[in-house]
């Protein structure tokens, strides 16, 4: 039967792509017709010369006419029920036979799902949003789903639509949710969401909430199946579950997984089935370079952290971005890890064999700004939706980014759900959350004028503090044993404290003024530290007002800052007897401990994101010796409790000597938690060795001399104390003991009383 149920202006609406709700014309529709309730269906399709209704269980078929326009035909059948019909399509000289999108009705969100969205606090939203494998009516397909409330319309574009906005129109929900299912698609489709404002212009944009995106330049999202991944790492994940990150050794690695070493484009990546995959080549500047696989970090970066003792992987941002020179912290797919080295499945592999072998991972986060990118989320819907209208709120002019509205609650949740997300997906063990300064302060790298007030006049940004809290108070519910990390740079009081007692909520915050101190220092010559040790002590100060994580990251090595070594002041001997010095301090102090790539083997460029670290300097027998270095002094850290167990108790550290700048040699005591264990800690941070070097302590006996950052080993000149000394019966430093100790140049000792020696000589 054939009759024209529907005016020409709704024809049009959906030929013109200007119905939000494509729903309500296209599909099965009942209708009353002589009496008798038939069904009407109607399709539109762009590229058909005929169309007929497949009804498969009748093994029936019903020419479709055209109405009002020579692509969008229509029929009515008589028929009790209509569900699950297909549509037989003639295109040109091909046929095919498919289900129609529009007979799906079955939305995936649920009200509720949109109500906790609207109000900021579904965590899981990523499950909801974006492009999900799914089965309707026991038709497999793909639903999608994508927030977008000021779009007038919005189409999915695809390989399975040939990029033609016109074909999948999608249905706007109350809350500005526009969803589709998609029938007979599946795993690894490519696809966009094409969204035209109501003036008409067009945008493509990938999926905030896409799982995978094309390698760049492309920018298109792929379907992708985040379950499907078997993990290994269960008892890593239960012990994690039930530790205190915060009394337990944390030395972290910190890598940029894009430079740490590069392959050759001629030796293709390996795929799990042993098949190989199309290369991704770094940049002109190194010509046949080509990224590692996550996989292949895997095999190289991973046994490499575990020989030099590191407890963790931080590696900087590994969600999707366009452009190699950001170094990942301007994202475009917060959801996505990185196609530059392989999939999530690669990805995932890559955790769990870090777990397999003992080592936690961390990831960068990046909530405090995004590129202006068009396939990104800067005017997502034709408006600002993520970002402020008012770039005196929404932009940072010095980074060319755009800010989060955080006191919009879709975006928050946005946002929160992204952080859980790693967790939850990726089973990662930590964020370092990025430029957390730039988010607290409205004024931050803006001048006067540039900037608006908070609703009491201050320069603090409410919002971005209340998100931070949301954020830490969501991922510590679900993952107890994670760290939450803090990159700031202010005065910022009770950052690491829980949100409970008014506090951001992180466990751990960077030490950037203990930081910029030791690096003062340790640049300067040694003879005029004696006038600067107030920057060896001076964090002692306000070391329990936070828990503190000492960094010295990738951000000390850029930019004309010189590498490590290159800071240091001598000939190379000093440089290196310096470094070993400052990093022997640096685990010795009380807090946890990151360093960047590099350091480990005294690397004297700057880091280049394009190119490969030095590795040919250990070739040369000093860069082996400091890489033997960081070896045991990891080994140190983690086998004593004392250096990590009381880091933020009080209990944990005390001074013996910190006003000796005469000889710029300071000396204390760390504390373990749990027994009555105790080491001295003595640094010389000058060239002038002391043979005679007395200091008090606490009990009597015989002192091992457990870690000399002199000893010949490490390329020192091996002064020492003969593997410990005995104290003498005098007091000093309030004390009623006292060691006469061998002082090695630019060298630091740590010991510790040897209780069973001890006791076979005096009882």
């Amino acid at each position: 039967m054939s009759m024209t149920t529907i005016a020409p202006e709704q024809v049009n609406s959906i030929v013109w792509n200007q119905h939000n709700d494509p729903f309500e014309i296209l599909g099965s529709h009942p209708i009353e017709q002589d009496g008798k309730t038939v069904w009407a269906v109607r399709a539109y399709l762009p590229n058909a010369s005929a169309v007929w209704v497949v009804l498969p269980e009748q093994r029936k078929e019903y020419p479709m006419q055209t109405v009002h326009h020579p692509h969008f035909f229509e029929c009515t059948i008589e028929t009790a029920e209509l569900a699950n019909y297909q549509l037989r399509i003639k295109e040109g000289e091909h046929e095919r036979v498919t289900y129609d999108p529009y007979a799906f009705r079955s939305p995936n969100l649920t009200d509720f799902d949109l109500h906790l969205f609207s109000e900021g606090n579904h965590h899981r939203i990523y499950e909801k949003l974006g492009a999900h494998p799914t089965e309707i009516g026991g038709v497999k397909g793909v639903y999608f789903a994508v927030w977008a409330p000021n779009a007038r319309n919005v189409s999915l574009l695809g390989d399975f639509n040939l990029w033609d906005g016109r074909k999948h129109q999608m249905r706007k929900g109350p809350t500005g949710v526009w969803e589709l299912f998609i029938p007979e698609i599946g795993m690894g489709e490519h696809y966009k969401y094409e969204i035209k404002n109501f003036e008409g212009h067009i945008y493509e944009k990938s999926d905030p909430y896409g799982f995978q995106q094309e390698p760049r330049p492309k920018t298109a999202s792929i379907v992708t199946d985040l379950d499907a991944y078997t993990w290994n790492d269960e008892s890593w994940m239960e012990k994690r579950r039930h530790t205190d990150p915060l009394t337990q050794p944390v030395s972290v690695y910190e890598v940029h997984l894009g430079s740490w070493l590069h392959a050759s484009s001629a030796e293709p990546a390996k795929l799990p089935n042993g098949e190989t995959e199309p290369v991704v080549v770094v940049s002109e500047l190194k010509p046949g370079a080509r990224f590692l696989t996550y996989r292949e970090l895997a095999d190289r970066l991973i046994p490499y952290v575990k020989e030099l003792g590191y407890t963790h992987i931080e590696m900087l941002p590994i969600a999707e971005h366009p452009f190699d020179g950001s170094w990942g912290y301007q994202v475009t797919g917060y959801y996505a890890p990185t196609s530059r080295f392989g999939s999530p499945e690669d990805f995932m592999y890559f955790v769990d064999k870090c777990h397999q072998n003992d080592i936690g991972v961390i990831v960068d986060w990046v909530p405090g700004h995004f590129p202006k990118d068009g396939h990104g989320l800067a005017f997502f819907d034709g408006s600002h939706l993520y970002e402020h209208a008012d770039p005196r709120k929404g932009e940072h002019k010095g980074w060319g980014t755009l800010v989060f509205n955080y006191g919009r609650h879709e975006v928050s949740n946005f946002l929160a759900a992204n952080a859980l997300f790693w967790f939850d997906k990726y089973h990662i063990d930590g964020i370092r959350v990025d430029a957390v300064a730039s988010m607290l302060y409205n004024d931050y790298c803006r001048e006067p004028g540039e900037w608006l007030p908070n609703q009491y006049g201050g320069r603090e940004n409410l919002e971005a503090a209340d998100f931070l809290r949301q954020v830490n108070h969501i991922i510590f519910s679900y993952f107890p044993g994670i760290l939450s990390i803090a990159e700031e740079s202010t005065s910022w009081p009770m950052v690491s404290w829980p949100t409970y007692t008014g506090g951001l909520g992180f466990n751990l915050k960077w030490n950037m003024g203990w930081m910029h101190d030791m690096l003062d220092y340790f640049s300067m010559d040694p003879w005029f530290r004696q006038f600067h040790q107030n920057n060896i002590t001076f964090s002692m100060w306000y070391n329990h007002s936070e828990n503190f994580m000492l960094a010295l990251s990738h951000d000390e090595v850029v930019h004309g800052k010189s590498n490590i070594i290159g800071k240091m002041p001598g000939d190379t001997w000093q440089k290196l007897a310096n470094i070993r010095c400052l990093f022997t301090y640096m685990f010795a102090h009380p807090g946890k401990k990151t360093m960047f790539m590099s350091m480990e083997f005294g690397q004297w460029s700057e880091w280049n994101a394009w190119a490969d670290l030095e590795w040919h300097l250990l070739q040369h027998e000093p860069h082996q010796q400091l890489k033997t270095f960081f070896q045991g002094l990891n080994h140190l850290y983690r086998s004593e409790p004392v250096l990590y167990t009381q880091d933020f108790a009080e209990p944990g550290f005390e001074w013996i000597d910190c006003s000796d700048n005469r000889h710029s040699v300071v000396s204390f005591i760390r504390r373990d938690k749990d027994s009555d264990d105790f080491a001295i800690v003595v640094c010389n941070f000058t060239p002038q060795p002391h043979s005679h070097y007395r200091i008090g302590v606490p009990q009597k006996g015989f002192y091992t001399e457990l870690f000399n950052s002199d000893a010949r080993q490490y390329g020192g000149s091996n002064m020492g104390n003969l593997g410990g000394k005995w104290t003498d019966d005098w007091s000093l430093h309030s004390r009623p003991y006292s060691l006469d100790l061998c002082l090695p140049p630019l060298g630091v000792l740590i010991l510790k009383l040897d209780k069973k020696k001890t006791a076979e000589v005096i009882g």
